[in-house]
């Protein structure tokens, strides 16, 4: 999926807010369900997605299982269509049918503005169980009890470790407390005479990869907010995720680790750090085991929960994933509707899908498929999707602003230039919550 680790795009509520109003073709935003198309209706579905490559390929498969339903109607899948993209169609009135976005940091945005339209009454007509959904999955779809969205397929997050590189340093186990990765990275990590770093046992740097504060959070027991306000600086574990990031700066210093992180490859080639043997333990979504399984066939490793700050909380971890909708204007929602019900609840489809893009099914009936394709690697994420440990991604009206916020502040203090961390943490508080009341969701 690689989705959740790109920018999302700070420009969409501005955007949004300017089409909310707007007249829109065909579906609009109504509240009530469209019918769904009849046997003999002839007509194309738009769809427009943000895949590219093999992974294309794959999901315009998974998008043809729907003609075994409607055979009538014809599906034009459109990919890297990211959400730029679909907010300047929906303020043109040139929507595809079915948007699905890599960014769910945008769904605040989507529900409140009206961008996507409410499937409630959908759901309804049509007695959809919403249960065969995790309630971390049913919480990043909807904003507000607005459910604007359904899931297809699922990232979740754990720990990647190189097997060989751990035997070598003598780490017998992977780390299961925080103590114990920092212990494993100083093992891990090798230097050059001059102090440069040749590998990173643990690589810290906020915003690097997957290290994002989101996926970080629930290994933390960090909570975004309370009482409809921004609450890091209350939240006990965002202090302890800034202090333990900058334990580890420390020990490696800012500007080595500044000069190591300039030279590692990009996250989705085949020069990643973990690829080329650079860092040794990583937080990443199940999708890189195919990524390494093609790339770096070389490189054995396993995968295990991501270590915690309380040891009641190791089996923790953040989901996200791809999330479809049905846009303002949209010529057939209806049909519209048809589609995303398919995707999201059709069994076969879901794991046959799975197997080949390698992301957790979205369902329960999927996940417990024998059709389902879990290796040892795999196995890690699928056990994790199933746990009541799971976290959600944090739902805003301000997309992923508040991300943007805490990954500044974390750079600024692991670096030395905030000195008071509670202060820091509260300032960043003060951010957050004056553009919520901006945005007026």
């Amino acid at each position: 999926m690689r989705k959740h680790t790109r920018a999302a795009l700070l420009c969409v509520a501005a955007a949004l807010t300017l089409t909310a109003c707007a007249a829109g073709k065909g579906g609009g935003a109504s509240s009530d369900a469209a019918a769904a198309p009849g046997k003999d209706d002839k007509l194309t579905l738009t769809v427009w997605s943000n895949y590219s490559d093999r992974e294309y390929e794959e999901v315009t498969k998974a998008l043809k299982t729907f003609n075994k339903k409607f055979p009538n109607i014809e599906i034009k899948h459109e990919g890297s269509q990211d959400d730029d993209k679909i907010t300047a169609g929906i303020r043109s009135g040139n929507t595809p049918d079915v948007a699905m976005s890599f960014t769910t940091d945008n769904i605040g945005q989507f529900c409140s503005s009206g961008a996507f339209q409410p499937l409630k009454s959908y759901i309804e007509r049509d007695k959809v169980d919403l249960n065969q959904i995790s309630p971390a999955v049913r919480e990043y779809t909807e904003y507000k009890g607005n459910r604007c969205a359904m899931p297809m397929l699922t990232d979740v997050y754990a720990m990647y470790y190189n097997t060989g590189m751990m035997a070598e340093a003598g780490v017998a186990a992977p780390p299961k407390t925080l103590d114990e990765l920092f212990e494993a990275a100083k093992k891990l990590t090798t230097k050059a005479p001059n102090g440069d770093i040749l590998v990173a046992g643990y690589l810290p740097t906020m915003g690097f990869y997957a290290n994002r504060p989101t996926i970080m959070a629930p290994s933390f027991g960090a909570e975004w907010e309370k009482d409809g306000k921004s609450a890091l600086a209350s939240s006990p574990g965002f202090a302890e995720m800034m202090t333990f990031q900058k334990k580890l700066v420390d020990f490696y210093g800012f500007d080595a680790l500044e000069r190591f992180r300039a030279g590692l490859g990009q996250e989705y080639s085949a020069d990643h750090a973990f690829h080329q043997g650079k860092i040794a333990i990583m937080m990443d979504g199940e999708y890189r085991t195919a990524f390494l399984k093609a790339q770096a066939p070389q490189i054995k490793f396993g995968t295990a929960p991501f270590p915690t700050w309380k040891p009641a909380d190791y089996g923790t971890a953040f989901t996200t994933g791809t999330i479809m909708g049905i846009p303002k204007g949209a010529k057939n929602p209806g049909a519209a509707w048809e589609l995303i019900k398919h995707l999201s609840f059709d069994t076969d489809t879901i794991v046959d899908l799975s197997n080949a893009i390698k992301n957790v099914p979205s369902t329960k009936a999927a996940m417990e498929s024998p059709k389902l394709q879990v290796d040892e690697q795999f196995k890690t994420f699928i056990d994790l999707a199933r746990s009541d440990k799971l976290k959600g991604n944090p739902v805003t009206p301000i997309g992923d602003a508040h991300i943007k916020a805490v990954t500044d502040f974390a750079v600024s203090y692991t670096s030395g230039k905030v000195p008071d961390l509670a202060a820091g943490l509260k300032e960043v508080d003060k951010n957050i919550d004056d553009q919520i009341a901006k945005s007026g969701k």
